[in-house]
């Protein structure tokens, strides 16, 4: 394969867990409970979109106006959450995995529903390590649509059937098959399913991905 797209949370490091906890602190301000369980219905997707499934869990209505101004609110609670990550944080195996990968003259992107995509690898201190950056700031449609993956391979130049994706979420897995590329889950094998490949969490990659190599 000569290029490998790589979603960023879940993946590349655990800021879903700061989106979660800012989803749940706006849904607190708005008058209900959103749990884990309801959360995970935000996988993979957009901020407008995830918003639109938080107010429903709360069975709440607001104008466009009103919806704006609370995805604005949510973002500035993630963004401050996370203002202080750094490479203690990058996901355990993801250094290695990305190391091996340019070893063998593949290129990397980041193919990402996060408009903060940018911001937290250079947080991470691993921005040099992409050829390409798309993120929610490029594209429009949200996963399922392959379009933030298109797009990462038309920038890296590089033909849709020579692209790995690297997903833990089922929209991810969905996008990369709709897109024609090859895709490895990271997490439930019942959910990932249809993925090429899948691995249990990111310490697995290295060596499933290159069983030959020690």
């Amino acid at each position: 394969m000569k290029a490998w797209i790589f979603d960023l949370d879940g993946v590349v490091v655990d800021t879903a867990k700061y989106h979660y906890l800012a989803w749940r602190k706006l849904a607190a301000e708005l008058g209900f409970e959103f749990g884990e369980e309801h959360n995970e219905r935000l996988k993979g997707v957009s901020r407008m979109r995830s918003l639109e499934i938080m107010l429903e869990v709360g069975n709440l209505t607001v104008s466009p106006e009103e919806k704006q101004e609370l995805a604005d609110r949510k973002n500035g609670y993630y963004l401050e959450m996370v203002s202080g990550i750094d490479s203690s944080e990058i996901l355990p195996g993801i250094p290695e995995f990305i190391q091996r990968i340019k070893a063998k003259g593949g290129k990397i992107a980041l193919g990402s529903a996060s408009k903060s995509g940018r911001m937290i690898l250079e947080k991470l201190g691993l921005a040099e390590q992409f050829d390409v950056i798309v993120d929610g700031n490029l594209v429009q449609k949200a996963k399922p649509d392959p379009q933030v993956f298109l797009e990462a391979a038309k920038l890296l130049k590089v033909p849709c059937e020579d692209c790995v994706v690297i997903e833990d979420a089922k929209a991810g897995v969905e996008a990369a098959l709709a897109g024609h590329m090859h895709c490895v889950g990271v997490g439930d094998v019942e959910m990932l399913g249809a993925a090429d490949l899948v691995v249990s969490d990111t310490t697995k990659l290295l060596k499933a991905v290159f069983p030959w190599e020690k």
